[in-house]
């Protein structure tokens, strides 16, 4: 007696694919242990071969805030009346997060998108990773930041237990203008140096270094209120440095700034991604 096997054909309709980032979104979720392990690479390769290993995320930013102290802080002590250590190294922190974040996201895609040809993964995958890289080093940055604050007499306040907050929206920012760079940087991959150069000028131009009292009257309204990153690095100065609870005012700019700039990039991206394969 013969048994008969019966086999069903697979066959992929494209019409019957969803919107693209919901797509991009369900695979994420799908492919969420490779992105752990991706982020997990990137730590190791980052520190298997330094001699201080993890340290350096925290003596970085350290080491960045002495010279600037050595500088500037003679000039500008007038804005900074917790003392100009703790003011700058806040700013550093969540500068640091977004450029290298936005950086490793775009160079990610660019430079591995050979890995897309060998095996199938959510290209958004290196934007994520980037994140939680980025995460992991904020989170230890507090470490120095804490210890600078103590030492120059700044008050170290319960606001500090709300930092998630603005890391998670500075995340989401960071996330969102990385997809955005990254897609374009597809087509035209000289947009990889160009927007390093671009994120030099953007720091100059954010109370990074600098308070806003010390901003000419006739620009002090266009760095401040036309500058995303001054919003969110505002919501680390108030619970960090001067340990108060932000106003409405400043946490709802920093909120859609952050939630529109992720919905867009992530559209953008998605919409984009099935091309990807073809441009790297």
């Amino acid at each position: 007696m013969t048994e008969s096997i019966q086999t069903q054909e697979l066959i992929y309709d494209s019409s019957k694919r969803g919107i693209p980032a919901f797509e991009e979104l369900r695979e994420i979720s799908n492919y969420r242990h490779l992105i752990f392990q991706l982020a997990r690479r990137d730590i190791l390769t980052r520190y298997r071969r330094s001699v201080l290993g993890v340290a350096w995320t925290m003596l970085n930013p350290l080491g960045m805030m002495l010279v600037l102290t050595v500088a500037f802080s003679q000039t500008f002590t007038s804005g900074t009346p917790h003392g100009y250590p703790g003011y700058v190294l806040c700013g550093l922190m969540a500068w640091n997060f977004f450029s290298q974040t936005t950086t490793a996201a775009t160079v990610n895609l660019v430079w591995g998108g050979t890995l897309l040809h060998r095996i199938y993964m959510p290209r958004s995958s290196f934007a994520l990773s980037a994140i939680l890289t980025g995460l992991l080093n904020l989170s230890l940055s507090i470490i120095p930041l804490v210890i600078v604050l103590l030492a120059t007499g700044a008050p170290i306040r319960p606001t500090i237990l709300l930092l998630p907050g603005p890391m998670l929206l500075l995340a989401c920012f960071s996330l969102g203008v990385g997809l955005l760079v990254s897609t374009v940087a597809v087509y035209f991959p000289d947009l990889v140096e160009m927007f390093q150069i671009a994120l030099t000028g953007w720091m100059w131009v954010t109370p990074v270094v600098y308070p806003v009292s010390a901003l000419p009257q006739q620009y002090s309204y266009w760095i401040t209120h036309l500058n995303p990153m001054y919003y969110l690095i505002n919501l680390y100065r108030a619970l960090l440095y001067e340990g108060r609870l932000p106003v409405w005012g400043e946490v709802w700019p920093a909120l859609i700034i952050s939630v529109v700039v992720l919905v867009a990039g992530w559209f953008f991206f998605s919409k984009k991604a099935d091309e990807f394969s073809y441009r790297l």
